[in-house]
């Protein structure tokens, strides 16, 4: 359902419409220059060695960070907004798993290694994951210092303050978990080291869907929305009744009824 309604752009003659297209074409070329040039820079930035020995909860056992990178030297991870308890995973990070499965098997080409990791046990993963058809390799942190390491789960002292360390600055947050993609390297005598980290904003190139809507009139449709993903949707929430409210802010999905004490947020700071 679109947001807004859309008007005609100016109507012109098809040679007014190539040379129109053409003066933006020089706009895009140096748009993608400079995406290269940030790309280069980004691949020239300092590297910290990982010294923390990190262990995952994985459908086949315990995994350190080094077995998450199987036979590959570079690693993906993406920090996906499951907490304990949770009913179901975040609709935006579950737009952006939405694009994974069919990079894996390109990735791997390239000596990439692509897992998904969050703080919800094992059991609350498997079942979100079976639900939404995924097939890419998602452990579990929880218990562990990952999550908080890597600024994407709430401490007890960020929760006492009403305010987090995110995005590498102060600031307020409407959940318990946050997103963001991690990168490794793992040299031929097994030192890892993180080479980046991405979070908000810096995640949209990682949509591809965002990328088809931005070449259409109506692109993202987002304007007027208090919060701009407020239509996104779990892909099995689509349908007929689908409507958007403008007016809505990010909610962190609810809790099972079920779930306990363990694991809960902050539990580890």
């Amino acid at each position: 359902m679109a947001t807004r309604a859309t008007e005609h752009s100016k109507v012109v003659t098809p040679a007014e419409w190539l040379a129109a297209r053409r003066d933006l074409l020089k706009k895009e070329k140096e748009f993608s220059r400079l995406r290269d040039e940030i790309s280069r820079q980004r691949r020239e930035m300092p590297w910290e060695k990982v010294e923390k020995a990190y262990t995952f909860d994985g459908p086949r056992g315990k995994e350190t960070l080094a077995d998450l990178f199987g036979d590959r030297s570079q690693l993906i991870v993406y920090h996906f907004m499951l907490g304990p308890g949770w009913a179901e995973g975040c609709p935006s990070c579950s737009f952006i798993s939405d694009h994974i499965d069919g990079s894996v098997v390109h990735l791997a080409a390239r000596d990439v290694r692509l897992a998904v990791i969050s703080r919800a046990p094992l059991t609350e993963i498997e079942a979100f994951k079976k639900r939404m058809g995924w097939r890419f390799h998602w452990v579990s942190s929880n218990g562990g210092d990952f999550n908080y390491d890597y600024q994407v789960s709430m401490t007890k002292e960020e929760l006492e303050k009403g305010e987090v360390y995110y995005n590498y600055s102060t600031q307020k947050f409407p959940s318990e978990e946050r997103p963001g993609t991690s990168v490794f390297y793992k040299d031929a005598a097994g030192n890892i080291f993180h080479t980046y980290s991405s979070y908000a904003r810096g995640l949209d190139i990682l949509i591809g869907a965002y990328n088809w809507l931005d070449l259409t009139p109506k692109g993202r449709d987002e304007e007027g929305l208090k919060h701009g993903m407020a239509w996104v949707r779990h892909h099995d929430k689509y349908g007929e009744g689908y409507q958007v409210d403008a007016k809505s802010e990010y909610v962190q999905p609810a809790k099972t009824k079920a779930s306990g004490s363990t694991g809960d947020c902050c539990e580890h700071h």
